[in-house]
């Protein structure tokens, strides 16, 4: 797959960089800028080839046996209904991965750029209405929520919206809730099971196979090694969650009563009854009727012609296709404008896996240089940091927060908080000017855990043992084979008291506050986005597009000017540098899993440690459920951050998210 997809845009790519050359010039003309500042359309490119054109064309028309993507009676310009179809994952940016192909998740489509072509789709005079086709979409709560903001937005420009499911879950139908009419296809069903967190421990786990989670944590709530220390959730953790599932269901019953013009109670009724087939959903009011998707289209279009709203097709782009092979630089304004910048994934330290990783993960050195390259930049007017992350390294955290600290001094810094931003990844947002979070955000965090897992005993089971032989009283406290002593404890204790009293510090500076008051909000307590702005953690409750208005407006920038976008699409040459840094580890924390037991191995790390457990562990996981999905993710993401000796990582990494 890989294979064939590197062939097609070098074959594309080749035939668009074929450029005329100027009369009476050696060289080959250059792309200039146009008055906005951004790199010329591909259609305004001199010289590109017809025959790339017929080519990529042609790779984008449907086949025979496909659904048509417009009616015959569709006219460029004349009114239409505009057909949305959502049948993708959504998150925070678009999936690039070597492993494509062999996992069980399809591509991830960025959330963004749906929602801005909904926004166009509002704007568009000959759009009559719009049809969205939603079929068990891959969406968590807080992603839902920001779809849906779009769509009511939509229909304030007066446009009809009309919506199909094949079914739904919780979040999806929180989306449907925008819709002015929603028909299920017949057979098809709601499932509103209310809000849960479950909590998934792995101490009896590693107790049965001899191994010691060695942990401290700093903060009364910090439960981020809890799930291999404890056997059940602290009262501490207990509280936490039920705060968290409390806002959730709340979020829930008010989208339903909103949606549907229920009563409070009807709502809770229907949430506990939980699962609807077409006819009782209906007779419900969660539905207003049932149909397949071509009868339903043809009911709400009626002699109106259709086209499917579809994102731009990059086979046809040649200037994507060129700065992939990188003959052009990034795609990025030149004037005054806001630049987006996503932290999205696990915080780690160095240099991660580049520009290819930063889709899955916050290395260190990589968004440290991007931060002071936008910071030193003239034509970079306000920045927007939209944090994803439930934490990870403290150390890199730190250089995040400085990097960022320098920015905000330098030019207005603007947060958007996603699904999680919790402990590092509150960390890093602290130094904002404004900080906006989603009312189901999981954020806070604010403490630090240590730890090491001890296999000591577990080898011992299988004939392996060692021997220390040392210099220095301390040479081998970080050994994976013992436990630390009552002096190496000690001395890390005070290592993690000093970052969490730094972490407090930088919450303290960002937020303006006194140490004394950030003090009883931090403790690693985990907040939801509402309690966060009540204790003045966050400043406001909003979308991403809320904190790019803001930003604009702090900047000066007009809201036509196009945003500058990191990380950028990546390129031939980030590919390739990725070959050799696939990391095992993260793979399975980032749900790469076509089968189980390889990927337990492969988490479990090379050497004497995978041989000796890998077997253990198959042996108690057998088949592949969410509940072991998550558990080989915790355990992936405990062993990736093994050489991060203290943590900034927030329990909301594996309770509530999902992939």
């Amino acid at each position: 797959m890989l294979a064939r997809s590197l062939f097609v845009g070098l074959v594309l790519g080749a035939l668009a960089c074929h450029k005329t050359q100027p009369s009476g010039e050696g060289e080959p003309s250059t792309p200039h800028e146009d008055g906005a500042g951004s790199t010329p359309s591909p259609g305004s490119m001199p010289g590109l080839s017809p025959l790339a054109g017929l080519f990529a064309s042609k790779l984008d028309q449907p086949g025979p046996y496909e659904a048509p993507r417009q009616s015959s009676d569709y006219r460029d310009g004349e009114p239409y209904f505009g057909v949305l179809s959502l049948d993708e994952p959504l998150g925070e940016l678009a999936s690039m991965s070597l492993l494509a192909g062999l996992t069980g998740e399809g591509p991830v489509s960025p959330l963004r750029e749906l929602i801005d072509r909904i926004g166009a789709a509002a704007g568009d005079e000959a759009l009559a209405g719009l049809v969205l086709r939603l079929d068990r979409p891959a969406i968590d709560l807080v992603h839902a929520d920001e779809l849906r903001a779009a769509l009511l937005a939509f229909k304030r420009s007066g446009k009809p919206l009309a919506c199909h499911s094949e079914g739904v879950d919780d979040a999806g139908y929180h989306v449907l809730g925008a819709c002015d009419r929603i028909v299920l296809a017949p057979l098809g069903g709601i499932t509103i099971g209310g809000a849960a967190a479950t909590p998934i421990h792995l101490k009896g786990l590693l107790d049965r196979l001899g191994i010691v989670a060695d942990a401290l944590h700093v903060g009364a709530f910090k439960g981020a090694a809890e799930p291999i220390t404890r056997d059940a959730p602290s009262p501490e953790m207990v509280q936490t969650l039920e705060a968290i599932v409390g806002q959730r269901y709340e979020t829930q019953l008010a989208g339903i009563m909103a949606a549907r013009r229920l009563s409070r109670e009807q709502a809770i009724a229907a949430v506990d009854q939980a699962m609807f087939d077409d006819r009782t959903a209906v007779a419900a009011g969660l539905a207003d009727g049932s149909a397949t998707w071509e009868s339903f289209l043809d009911q709400t279009r009626g002699q109106t012609p259709y086209k499917q709203l579809r994102a731009p097709s990059k086979l046809a782009d040649f200037g994507a296709l060129q700065r992939f092979l990188g003959l052009l630089p990034p795609e990025r304004p030149s004037a005054a404008h806001v630049a987006l910048v996503y932290a999205v994934g696990s915080i780690v330290d160095g240099d991660g896996s580049g520009l290819l990783g930063a889709r899955e993960q916050i290395a260190s050195r990589t968004l440290v240089a991007a931060l002071r390259a936008l910071a030193a930049d003239s034509s970079v007017a306000a920045v927007v940091l939209r944090v994803d992350s439930g934490g990870g390294s403290a150390l890199a955290s730190e250089q995040i927060w400085v990097a960022a600290q320098a920015l905000a001094a330098a030019k207005p810094l603007v947060v958007s908080m996603g699904s999680v931003a919790a402990s590092g990844g509150y960390y890093i947002s602290a130094p904002a000017t404004k900080i906006y979070a989603n009312p189901d955000t999981l954020t806070g965090s604010i403490g630090v855990v240590g730890a090491k897992l001890v296999f000591g005993d577990a080898l011992a089971r299988v004939g392996v043992t060692t021997h220390e032989i040392r210099k220095g009283e301390r040479a081998t406290m970080w050994s994976t084979m013992r436990r630390w002593s009552p002096s190496e404890r000690t001395a890390v204790e005070g290592m993690m008291r000093a970052t969490y009293d730094t972490f407090v510090s930088r919450v303290g500076q960002g937020r303006k506050l006194e140490v004394a008051q950030v003090e009883p909000i931090a403790q690693g307590r985990v907040w939801t986005g509402v309690d966060a702005k009540a204790r003045g953690l966050v400043d406001a409750l909003g979308t991403l597009q809320d904190a790019v208005a803001f930003a604009r407006e702090q900047g000066g920038v007009a809201a036509d000017v196009a945003l500058e976008v990191y990380p950028p699409e990546p390129t031939l040459r980030d590919l390739v540098a990725s070959f050799g840094s696939v990391d095992a580890g993260a793979a399975v924390a980032a749900g790469a899993a076509p089968s189980w037991a390889p990927h337990v191995a492969l988490a479990l790390g090379p050497g004497a440690q995978r041989a000796a457990l890998t077997q253990h562990v198959l042996g108690e996981v057998s088949a592949a459920t969410p509940e072991l999905a998550a558990t080989v993710r915790l355990l992936a993401t405990v062993l990736a951050l093994r050489d991060s000796h203290v943590w900034a990582v927030s329990p909301a990494m594996w309770l509530l998210r999902r992939r």
